[in-house]
């Protein structure tokens, strides 16, 4: 059974920092992390993404809705941040390599991951955001052990 968070944050600002928060918690595990985001167009996943990744150093951190998959690496860890909102099939992401984007130092952020079933890893954490004008609500779940420790890390 899945352990489930909520959070609520009253402004965008207050997700971004939310988001590098779990990133902190994210840096300390050295596994595979797959993250799948969930949520309307314009609910904020994207944003959430973005401070996740600026936390790891990247500052230029670009939507992957045209491209499908931004990937950011350096020295200590390779992030991959997936948009599947396009894909007509999910044997694409076959196409592109999916199966590299994962193991051990990798984490990917997931956008419309039901659009990639069967393609992609299943998820450590799911993140659904909801909301209207800036404020969001995060139900945050966890489907694995490590998904686990970074959702406990959030209690606090």
């Amino acid at each position: 059974m899945a352990i489930i968070l909520n959070f609520v944050l009253a402004s965008e600002k207050e997700t971004t920092q939310f988001s590098q928060r779990l990133a902190q918690s994210a840096k300390k595990n050295n596994d595979a992390l797959v993250i799948y985001l969930e949520g309307d167009l314009g609910a904020g996943k994207t944003t959430f993404a973005r401070g996740f990744i600026q936390t790891f150093g990247f500052d230029r951190v670009k939507s992957p809705t045209y491209a499908l998959v931004e990937s950011y690496q350096n020295d200590d860890i390779n992030i991959h941040h997936f948009d599947c909102y396009r894909l007509s099939d999910p044997e694409e992401l076959e196409y592109i390599g999916i199966r590299e984007y994962s193991g051990p130092g990798h984490i990917q952020l997931i956008e419309w991951a039901e659009l990639g079933k069967g393609a992609i890893e299943p998820a450590d954490m799911i993140i659904k955001i909801s909301g209207e004008d800036q404020a969001r609500t995060l139900s945050i779940s966890a489907h694995s052990k490590i998904g686990e420790s970074l959702l406990n890390s959030l209690k606090v």
